[in-house]
């Protein structure tokens, strides 16, 4: 196995700006900021624009504010900078054209001039570009450029043998030069492709380490000639598995929204879906991690701070995963869970405000604890206590089937609202310890099960099935308001009987 590192570490993420984050660059991103966070290293943000017709307006700013909600800071990129910028590719064309003429000066790449209807007889033939252009003479290529007729610049292969590269994941690699192309380098607009651009960049950007898709392993061939050709010392690089659907069945790049499994389960792909579904960033980064990486210890929570401590690229799998979007839930429900009760509180705010209620904050920070062991996603919250923040003057009795607990009748129910109200009015503490005593007493004299006599006052005070506890419930509603509620489910039950 080669050595992880050499020298100061600087890795880089380098997204095109063609909408929204996928969460598949996302992860890819994570493990390069973990490398250079745990090797106390430089992590890069370079825009890869060069596909002018698939850019999308504002696609940069959706870029940075994944990152910032996301919590992986940048050290050097297009907002914040750096002595190697700029750090969008566009603004570096001259850079470019310059090296592209420079492999074409060394001999190691070649003016194509292959028309776009050539091109198309060489596919519709069962082959891709068949070298025609490769060795053309120097006179006859001036006669072209004299025409005028647009050309492009195409990299010169190995015609025979083998290209061997190493890689921090995977170890070493070969690959046989016969099935290799030669490829484009730079458009006839001036514009180079992937494939030099990214060289160019991650050179003068003194990239130490490229973590990508192991979908780029199939060009890495041809990256590699590029940068003896040049006459660079090479990075060192790990090509990442990629995430594949919840099935395992096919990439889950290839989906460019949320979309629904095959058990109907909501899948977010987008980093702006997480946001809208309530997940916590923490919680994203801990279920990324996660996919392709094993912390260890059997642990599958962990910090990010412990993360980086642990990073290690050779730990990570070389197989693609499935993307296990089945846990997220329940690893959102213990970072909520582990929450610090005021945090909680300022993110549970916007969800509801969004739902249309009016937060009385002092009341949410009294909800935010007894919500933290029962909601999964932040959104939860509108289900579950959306009621605490209705106009309390508005609260309507629920149905008389909403009431009735299992194994009770409308007699029975009316037995425990009537016994209740008074019961509850007559104390002095009315604390949640308070009430459950108190209850768990009248349960016992009526001769019914505490779960029947608290569900039944569940149901009268908040309307729900479900709901957060119902004694903590009581004690936020307060007493007065508590009874005034039983007193209208006891009078709704009568006016249905």
């Amino acid at each position: 196995m080669i050595a992880e590192t050499r020298g100061p570490v600087r890795t880089r993420y380098a997204p095109s700006p063609t909408g929204p984050q996928h969460i598949g660059g996302i992860r890819s991103a994570l493990f390069a900021w973990f490398f250079a966070r745990r090797h106390g290293g430089q992590f890069i943000l370079r825009i890869e624009d060069t596909d002018q017709k698939r850019t999308v307006p504002g696609a940069i700013e959706m870029i940075l504010e994944s990152f910032d909600w996301l919590g992986m800071d940048i050290d050097e990129g297009p907002l914040q900078g750096g002595e190697f910028g700029p750090y969008v590719q566009s603004q570096r064309l001259e850079l470019y054209q310059s090296c592209a003429r420079q492999l074409v000066d060394s001999g190691h790449a070649y003016k194509c001039f292959a028309t776009a209807a050539e091109l198309s007889e060489m596919r519709e033939a069962g082959g891709g570009y068949d070298r025609r252009y490769r060795d053309l003479p120097p006179q006859a290529a001036a006669e072209l450029e004299a025409e005028g007729r647009p050309g492009v610049i195409r990299f010169k292969m190995p015609l025979s043998g083998k290209t061997v590269g190493q890689d921090l994941i995977r170890g070493q690699v070969e690959f046989d030069n016969t099935q290799l192309q030669d490829a484009v380098l730079l458009k006839s607009d001036g514009f180079p492709t992937y494939h030099l651009a990214h060289i160019v960049d991650d050179h003068y950007m003194q990239i130490s380490h490229i973590t990508r898709a192991v979908e780029w392993l199939p060009s890495f061939p041809l990256h590699l000639r590029i940068w003896d050709a040049l006459g660079w010392d090479k990075p060192l690089f790990a090509h990442l598995p990629v995430l594949l659907n919840p099935n395992g069945k096919g990439k889950l790049s290839k989906r460019k929204a949320r979309f629904a499994d095959a058990d109907g389960t909501s899948v977010p792909v987008l980093v702006h879906e997480f946001i809208q579904a309530g997940y916590l960033p923490e919680a994203v980064i801990n279920f990324l991690a996660n996919i392709g990486w094993n912390f260890g210890d059997d642990r599958e929570i962990f910090s990010v701070a412990e993360a980086i401590a642990r990073f290690d690229l050779k730990d990570v799998n070389p197989a693609n995963s499935a993307y296990p979007i089945a846990k997220l839930d329940w690893l959102n429900g213990q970072y909520i869970q582990a929450a610090d009760c005021a945090y909680l509180a300022g993110l549970l705010k916007p969800v509801l405000e969004n739902a249309g209620y009016q937060v009385d904050e002092a009341r949410l920070r009294k909800v935010a604890p007894i919500l933290k062991v029962r909601l999964k996603t932040l959104n939860d919250v509108v289900d579950m206590a959306g009621f605490f923040f209705d106009d309390w003057e508005c609260f309507a009795a629920p149905a008389p089937d909403i009431l009735m607990q299992k194994k009770m009748d409308v007699e029975a129910t009316r037995r425990v609202l009537q016994a209740a109200g008074p019961t509850l009015a007559s104390m002095k503490d009315f604390s949640h310890d308070q009430q459950y005593l108190v209850m768990k007493a009248l349960a016992k004299e009526l001769g019914f099960k505490n779960g029947q006599v608290f569900g039944t006052l569940r149901a009268a005070v908040t309307g729900q099935k479900v709901s957060p506890p119902t004694f903590e419930t009581m004690e936020i509603l307060g007493q007065a308001e508590s009874i005034r509620r039983i007193q209208l489910a006891e009078a709704s039950l009568n006016a249905e009987t």
